[in-house]
């Protein structure tokens, strides 16, 4: 099962100030889960002659179910920046869902998880939670994901699962976003996709948890971000243009929105 080190670090801020302190390994999902699963994750880090670090992550329209030392975790989409400090030596492994590949594993509307953290046992039952330990006891990757994937065609929501047209739907549309920098508003998504927006601000709100406009301004902010990261020097007013903002005031309302910090600060944090 091939895994990469470079994989999932889109949406890390600061990354090159991380890549000392952790590694992340992805590893794409087996044919059992393809259908609900974008990739698995994993987070190892060691700063135990270090001071505590605070890795933050701008986070993306997906739902995760995260093993970690508190035990297995469901994390609906966090639209704040994510903050998660690092101290000892460790490792976490997540799962990363489909944009809409989480419903099947839901009693309700994906947007009832968003900004929550919630018991794994809720959606994969008792059992999960004795996975836990073992997953991270693994020092190998392959070997985690295996216990993974053997683990969740055994829970009794993913054995009823029936193919769900809309789940596939809602994956292409934001993986259409993601890859499209043209598209812009909403309405130019719905008719990419022979639809309303009323009628595909539902979909989202059912599948994805966040608005279509939501995902189309964190797209925009993850590429910010991203050349931020490779360029300190960056010239914020010809990337707010390429970006399809009206100025760079509104791209710096959104970047400081979002991130926490204006997009002057963050470049000054890059160089530091």
């Amino acid at each position: 099962m091939a895994a990469a080190e470079t994989g999932g670090r889109r949406g890390v801020l600061h990354p090159e100030q991380g890549a000392s302190r952790f590694t992340v390994t992805t590893a794409a999902p087996g044919p059992r889960l393809a259908p609900y699963v974008e990739y698995h994750w994993i987070v190892r880090w060691d700063v135990t002659r270090r001071p505590p670090y605070d890795s933050k992550v701008l986070s993306h329209p997906n739902v995760h179910l995260v093993f970690e030392e508190s035990g297995p975790l469901v994390y609906g989409v966090i639209r704040g920046v994510y903050t998660r400090r690092l101290t000892g030596a460790g490792q976490v492994h997540g799962v990363r869902f489909l944009p809409g590949g989480f419903r099947a594993f839901s009693d309700g509307p994906v947007q009832d998880l968003v900004d929550q953290v919630l018991p794994g046992s809720r959606f994969f039952g008792p059992e999960i939670e004795a996975l836990g330990p073992r997953v991270l006891a693994c020092a190998d990757t392959d070997e985690m994901v295996r216990l993974v994937e053997d683990f969740l065609p055994t829970v009794p929501a993913f054995r009823d699962a029936l193919p769900d047209p809309q789940a596939t739907l809602a994956a292409a549309v934001v993986d259409e976003i993601t890859r499209d920098r043209s598209l812009l508003r909403v309405e130019q998504v719905a008719d990419r996709f022979d639809t309303s927006p009323r009628t595909l601000q539902r979909l989202f709100a059912e599948y994805v948890g966040v608005s279509p406009k939501w995902t189309l301004r964190r797209a925009r902010l993850h590429e910010a971000a991203q050349r931020a990261d490779g360029d300190a020097d960056i010239d914020w007013a010809a990337l707010a243009a390429d970006l399809g903002y009206a100025d760079q005031a509104h791209l710096t309302r959104d970047f400081t929105a979002a991130v926490g910090v204006s997009p002057t600060r963050y470049t000054r944090g890059h160089r530091h």
